[in-house]
């Protein structure tokens, strides 16, 4: 199986609030996220308002935001039917349902892109894109629960997905697989200074389960052996990964202590 690449907004976002809280600098920014496993990823940013399109660096790109306060950088984790945190149309938001992820961050939007390419020769790779908007004022805040209520409600969740699963007899799982898509690199992502310890555990573990999810979503049939089952087993994971959702943002939006 090819490696699935994470979702690098919900690297990005602590980073740039940790950098407009005054914790890291941009340089230390645009380090972490060409470090581990997206180092050998072609990273630039786009102006999507721009009547013509010319890529920058990453640090180019993200240098407007240097106003931005850092409690008004979120993550926004949209699904059908969920898609709270965004306009209700626009470029911007028709992306971000496109990519599953998207930042706010005061009047600018980001959004990343994954786009693979393949040489003549079938050798196969990534290039990310972040297409940064600009955004209509009034938009109503992204609702944000605290660490201590995300921890218990993600735990409540993957113990009644357990059950499920155990009772569809369904719960078959590809660690190697797993493994060779990537958790170990998402797994080793740390907060940067000024987060706490509580906040650092629930993003390691959060993290682990929206990727792991996202590798479940793609393998739908996992260890059903019908239709039927397979979309009983992701009936069944639909209120964990809303649960981790809310449990990423929570552990990226905490307080930074400076």
């Amino acid at each position: 199986m090819e490696r699935i690449p994470a979702r690098p907004s919900i690297r990005l976002v602590p980073w740039l609030r940790a950098w407009r809280a005054g914790t890291v600098s941009l340089d230390d920014v645009v380090e972490v996220m060409s470090a581990a496993s997206l180092a050998e990823v072609d990273q630039h940013v786009v102006d999507a308002d721009a009547d013509v399109v010319l890529p920058c660096s990453l640090h180019d790109g993200l240098a407007p935001l240097s106003r931005v306060d850092a409690d008004e950088i979120r993550l926004v984790l949209p699904v059908p039917g969920d898609v709270r945190g965004l306009p209700r149309k626009g470029g911007f938001t028709e992306q971000a349902l496109g990519s599953a992820e998207a930042i706010r961050a005061g009047d600018f939007g980001l959004v990343a892109r994954w786009e693979q390419h393949t040489s003549g020769s079938g050798d196969t790779w990534h290039t990310l894109t972040w297409w940064r908007h600009r955004l209509p004022g009034g938009l109503v805040e992204v609702e944000t629960m605290s660490v201590g209520e995300a921890d218990m409600a993600l735990t409540e969740a993957l113990r009644e997905a357990t059950r499920a699963l155990d009772a569809l007899d369904v719960a078959a799982w590809n660690g190697k697989a797993a493994n060779q898509n990537g958790l170990r690199d998402v797994t080793a992502r740390q907060l940067p200074v000024g987060f706490d310890t509580r906040a650092r555990l629930l993003y390691e573990r959060a993290v682990l389960l929206d990727h792991a999810l996202e590798l479940a979503r793609q393998d739908a049939m996992g260890g059903a052996v019908s239709a039927f089952e397979a979309q009983a087993r992701l009936e069944a994971l639909r209120p964990l990964a809303a649960a981790c959702r809310a449990a990423v943002g929570a552990a990226c939006h905490a307080r930074i202590r400076l």
